[in-house]
């Protein structure tokens, strides 16, 4: 079963929709550069490469998620560590809704299952190649 490692923005299209990148692992003992790094301020990037099983994007959303790699005050190993979430909706993107908030660890079947009940649908790609 593979579980929630890291959220990564994609930043906006040329419309202001904001795209992100849900990347999954089959273990919990990943690392990434910069995970550590507190503040985070910017600076981690995504896992290893070899411990990334499956990615997912979504695109093309209204969906503002709060990135804890942009975080001023935690970092990712916090995330890690249920500190902080990896992801959460701000005020203004969930102004309806129940706020989406995406924890390390949790599992594809619960991340798919939150966005659609907002209808939304992550893509994934058919086979991830490592070159």
């Amino acid at each position: 079963m593979s579980h929630l490692i890291y959220v990564n923005g994609l930043g906006s299209n040329y419309k202001g929709d904001k795209m992100y990148e849900f990347i999954f692992s089959e273990t919990y003992d990943v690392w990434g550069e910069g995970w550590d790094d507190r503040p985070a301020n910017g600076t981690p990037s995504p896992p290893d490469l070899q411990n990334i099983k499956k990615v997912g994007v979504l695109k093309n959303t209204q969906v503002d998620l709060e990135l804890v790699q942009n975080s001023l005050f935690f970092s990712v190993s916090d995330a890690m560590e249920d500190i902080i979430c990896l992801a959460y909706e701000t005020d203004e993107s969930c102004e309806d809704n129940s706020r989406l908030v995406f924890r390390f660890g949790e599992d594809e079947k619960e991340i798919k299952d939150k966005l659609y009940e907002r209808d939304l649908v992550l893509e994934f790609e058919k086979e991830i190649i490592y070159e």
